[in-house]
């Protein structure tokens, strides 16, 4: 762009941009530096996906990077460690503060032992630092042994060897000043962070497990790593619950009851189910199938969710409307013509004449749960992370990432859905659901809290997409009435054609990248495959909640992409922490490749490569300003 061609706001935009690099040193210096940067090899990705409350399981592939830090020792040290050594020294960088408690047990703690231990810990993060600029690797070293690590990892041998003499004394220091274990804690830390540049979550970290409030609080910690979350139906669930959606909330303590993890709900978030419990065992009889408090929130749940459908003739959930069906008498209820008995006909707060409306006890413990829920500060905190961290969807070098489907019809076009007056579709409807369900975190509106829930359990749910069958699943034996039908979209995706149309509708080339899903677990052993349409989609649910272990036959998937091209990782069980500081007992992952790179994957081929010649564009006319006197330099601060 020529001088005489800026408009207004470029203009304003170059001169708070003159703030930042106020001459022309200034300027040279950043492009030259981004230059560089673009290349450096792609940082690792690392994708996850339903996560259910598996705390333990998380902590441990975040810690060994899916065995990324494993292969990295491997590389370094070749056969000049033990199979042992090279576990010990692994062990050590997962679990540094563990590991050294057992050293020190077991009298093993000697200075030669610690020496040794640094040494080879600095030469795996002088490995992992190369694929970083230093001012990045510099902003990621924790800040009490930032000097003294950034000058270990750049100490090369010179003529006289001052450089290595150098090296180590600060070891020497480090030993007698008695840091050691601290600088042990800060290179584990520092090798963790360098080893995975981003972690994409996708979808589902909430329910089942009870340690989804651990994992929150282990991301709020992962500062120097970019982490970001496509949202899944369980986490919306919980999105809902903590803007005050009275539906969302009986449903999250139903979930929870169901797999007995009243600690999150108790311990990590302060929700008291007190006045709940007392309330159901005063109404509700005992000794059946079903028990008290199960049904006192079974029924309140189906109350408040007809309450909703009947506001929102558009949501078309209208089958969903059961209790009106319900003969007290009869102890049956009429689906679809066809009338089933029921395993139980204790319904004291149901009004045949009334059906979906509270009794003035259960308006009550809403009350207060709702209360509970949106003032529950822990909880606020972490549905804050969702919320800025998250999305419905990503499009993120050249892939396509969202938890659970793009609605379909059955002839492969995008299902139409009616959005607050609006007909929409494809990533039209998807961008609406996004948008929707910031306004009810943001503004309490209630249409858009209405629609949190619909995106928990609605049809066409983009995170749900099926015919959820809860009301038939708890009140009906005969399994023929749970069958939950499943959009169009999961069988269309087996095909080459729909995974493409769908790349298309993103604005991405079909072929280039992958779409990547979670939500259905793949039962591998079964013979089912996590890659469909020839790798055009890769579903990388693999059951990491315990209760899916016996239908996946795995514990999990992570997909890697490095700048060497990308992988599959399935997760055998992990033990326990224990095992894996006694034992050096890694989790076992077989590994899949996808795509093998023809040459490394450098910075410039992905969207920060792009963002980053923008910048370098933007930096130039800001250069021409200078050398013109459009805009006048400044010194240096």
């Amino acid at each position: 762009m020529v001088s005489g061609d800026r408009s207004e706001q470029t203009m304003k935009y170059l001169t708070l941009l003159s703030n930042q690099f106020p001459n022309q040193q200034a300027v040279f210096s950043e492009i030259i530096n981004l230059q560089a940067i673009l290349n450096l090899p792609k940082g690792t990705e690392h994708f996850m996906s339903d996560l259910h409350g598996e705390y333990e399981a998380f902590l441990h592939i975040l810690n060994n990077c899916s065995g990324v830090i494993r292969e990295h020792v491997d590389e370094v040290f070749g056969d000049t460690l033990t199979h042992q050594e090279k576990g010990d020294l692994c062990t050590l960088i997962y679990y540094p503060h563990e590991k050294l408690a057992l050293v020190r047990a077991a009298h093993q703690d000697s200075p030669s032992w610690y020496k040794r231990m640094l040494d080879q810990l600095i030469a795996v993060t002088r490995r992992l630092s190369s694929r970083y600029t230093r001012s990045k690797v510099r902003k990621a070293i924790p800040h009490d042994f930032a000097y003294i690590i950034d000058e270990l990892m750049h100490t090369h041998p010179d003529e006289n060897n001052y450089r290595v003499r150098y090296h180590e004394r600060i070891i020497d220091s480090i030993l007698e000043t008695d840091s050691t274990e601290d600088f042990i804690f800060s290179l584990a830390e520092l090798i963790k962070v360098l080893a995975v540049d981003h972690i994409h979550l996708v979808g589902d970290i909430f329910d089942r497990g009870g340690g989804a409030a651990k994992i929150i609080d282990r991301l709020l910690h992962c500062t120097h790593q970019r982490t970001d979350i496509q949202w899944g139906n369980h986490d919306v669930l919980w999105m809902g619950a903590a803007c005050g959606v009275p539906a969302c909330i009986v449903t999250v303590l139903r979930n929870n009851l169901r797999y007995n993890n009243y600690e999150i709900l108790e311990n990590d978030y302060g929700i008291s189910l007190r006045q709940l419990v007392s309330f159901a065992e005063a109404t509700y009889k005992d000794g059946e199938s079903i028990s008290p408090l199960m049904k006192a929130i079974n029924v309140l749940l189906f109350k408040l969710e007809g309450q909703i459908i009947q506001r929102h003739p558009e949501f078309d959930m209208e089958d969903r409307l059961l209790l009106d069906k319900i003969d007290l008498d009869a102890g049956t209820v009429a689906i679809e013509g066809v009338s089933y008995p029921l395993v139980t006909s204790d319904f004291p707060t149901l009004d045949p004449e009334h059906p979906y409306a509270l009794t003035e006890d259960e308006q009550k413990i809403l009350n207060k749960l709702i209360y509970e829920f949106t003032n529950a500060d822990h909880l606020q905190c972490h549905i804050d992370f969702l919320y800025r961290h998250g999305s419905v969807y990503l499009v993120r070098n050249g892939n396509l990432l969202f938890h659970g489907c793009v609605p379909m019809c059955e002839d492969g076009t995008f299902a139409s859905v009616n959005c607050m007056g609006t007909w929409r579709a494809g990533r039209d409807y998807m961008d609406f659901c996004d948008d929707v369900a910031r306004r009810a975190w943001r503004t309490r509106d209630p249409k858009a809290m209405d629609w949190l829930w619909y995106l928990w359990v609605g049809h066409r749910s983009p995170m749900s997409g099926r015919v959820v069958k809860t009301f038939e699943r708890s009140y009906i034996a005969d399994q023929s009435t749970w069958a939950e039908p499943m959009d169009p979209y999961f069988e269309l995706t087996k095909d080459v054609s729909a995974c493409d149309s769908i790349m298309r509708e993103f604005g991405l080339i079909p072929g280039s990248g992958h779409i990547i899903n979670g939500h259905t677990p793949v039962k591998t052993i079964e013979g089912e495959s996590p890659l469909r349409a020839d790798g055009r989609l890769v579903v990388i649910d693999g059951g990491f909640c315990k209760a899916y272990h016996p239908k996946t036959g795995i514990a999990g998937y992570t997909l890697i992409a490095s700048s060497r091209g990308v992988r599959l990782k399935a997760h055998e069980a992990f033990k326990s922490v224990e095992e894996a500081l006694t034992r050096n007992a890694d989790i076992q992952s077989e590994t899949t490749f996808i795509d093998v790179a023809r040459r490394r994957v450098m910075v410039s081929d992905t969207d920060t490569g792009q963002e980053i010649r923008e910048q370098i564009n933007d930096l130039r006319q800001l250069l021409e300003a200078y050398r013109t006197g459009v805009i006048p330099e400044h010194s240096s601060k």
